[in-house]
């Protein structure tokens, strides 16, 4: 089987290659444009493997796709190169309408061509799947949760610009019959994780005897997926999805920030002690415009149909997520040093009212 994948240097994209050629054995051309989330290093363990090769291009790039299409001639395409970072949204939504929007139609347009060139038995086995968030539903009061069905209501250009995605995906399907299955996830979090994240930013700020921002109250929820647990559902997905459905991956881990801020205190504190408990360095901070309150995902359908489950507990998770940073060191401290120390970003100024 030969998959291309974009943005397979992010976080959720590099476990991705790494199971795909480590685990399952497929061939993977990673296609990614090594923004300042995209990492190399993350891939190190796999980078000289025969299954594996890299594309550097920008899924914008309608030339460059359709190459990559023609030369590499994959069974399927698993689409996660996205902008991500919902704080970066707020003050340059530009870059997320070109790669979230523009970037996702003109990947459908070169897998369309790709795909309706393809002799009977290979347009059978084809699968495009478009890989999601779940913040394209919007926020969840204090029950009830993210379904297949649940309406798109989407706060941040960030979650604006993937909806956008989302119904384009579906859009190829039933318009023009691209076998398109889409998968929308819940927050997460593990091993290569770029900083700027509220789990690896408090790791790395803990460590460093620097504040722990937290946003508003720290009463935000969110449904917490290990990155490895995701890995193996999307692959799933692409394998065994109905086409044009969509499902939904959760882990089943609600948790409110606050509780996510102080449990990693509570593990660095055992694992590397220092003079002073961490949680003395938690400092509460404005909250983020459009905050949603609260995220969690129902997982049913997925589990119910294609049989899959996660193997990890937040607490089995973060335990493992804490050790792998410090264990790491190699791999984040030149991302602290070049490319983001840990100041807060996504904040506004104030406009005021004129009469």
């Amino acid at each position: 089987m030969r998959i291309l994948v974009t943005g397979g240097a992010g976080f959720i994209g590099s476990a991705l290659c790494r199971r795909l050629v480590r685990d399952v054995g497929v061939k993977v051309l990673n296609v990614d444009k090594l923004t300042y989330a995209g990492n190399l290093a993350s891939l190190r363990e796999i980078d000289g493997d025969p299954n594996y090769s890299f594309l550097d291009a920008d899924i914008c790039d309608r030339t460059a796709m359709e190459a990559a299409f023609a030369a590499f001639r994959p069974d399927g395409v698993m689409h996660l190169a996205a902008e991500s970072h919902v704080d970066r949204s707020i003050t340059g939504a530009g870059e997320f309408v070109a790669t979230n929007v523009v970037g996702t139609f003109t990947l459908l347009e070169a897998a369309l061509g790709y795909w309706s060139k393809l002799d009977a038995s290979m347009q059978d086995r084809f699968r495009f799947l478009h890989v999601s968030t779940d913040e394209v539903y919007g926020s969840l009061g204090s029950d009830g949760l993210f379904q297949e069905t649940t309406p798109y209501d989407p706060s941040s250009p960030y979650s604006a610009t993937k909806a956008a995605a989302d119904h384009l995906a579906r859009a190829w399907h039933r318009t023009y019959g691209l076998p398109v299955v889409i998968s929308n996830c819940s927050n997460n979090y593990g091993p290569y994780h770029f900083p700027e994240k509220l789990i690896p930013l408090i790791i790395l700020n803990a460590l460093h005897d620097k504040p722990l921002p937290v946003y508003g109250d720290g009463s935000n929820v969110r449904d917490w997926l290990f990155v490895d647990d995701h890995a193996g559902a999307l692959f799933t997905i692409l394998t065994r999805g109905r086409l044009g459905e969509k499902y939904n991956v959760g882990g089943r881990n609600e948790r409110r920030n606050i509780d996510i801020v102080r449990r990693i205190c509570e593990i660095l504190d055992r694992l590397a002690p220092s003079s002073k408990p961490r949680e003395t360095l938690i400092t509460f901070v404005p909250d983020r415009p459009g905050h949603d309150q609260r995220y969690a995902i129902d997982a049913g359908k997925l589990e119910a149909e294609l049989g899959w489950r996660a193997n990890e507990t937040f607490e089995t998770g973060i335990e493992k997520t804490v050790a792998w940073y410090l264990s790491n060191e190699w791999w984040w401290r030149p991302l602290r040093e070049r490319l983001y120390s840990g100041e807060r970003l996504g904040l506004i100024k104030a406009v005021e009212d004129v009469e």
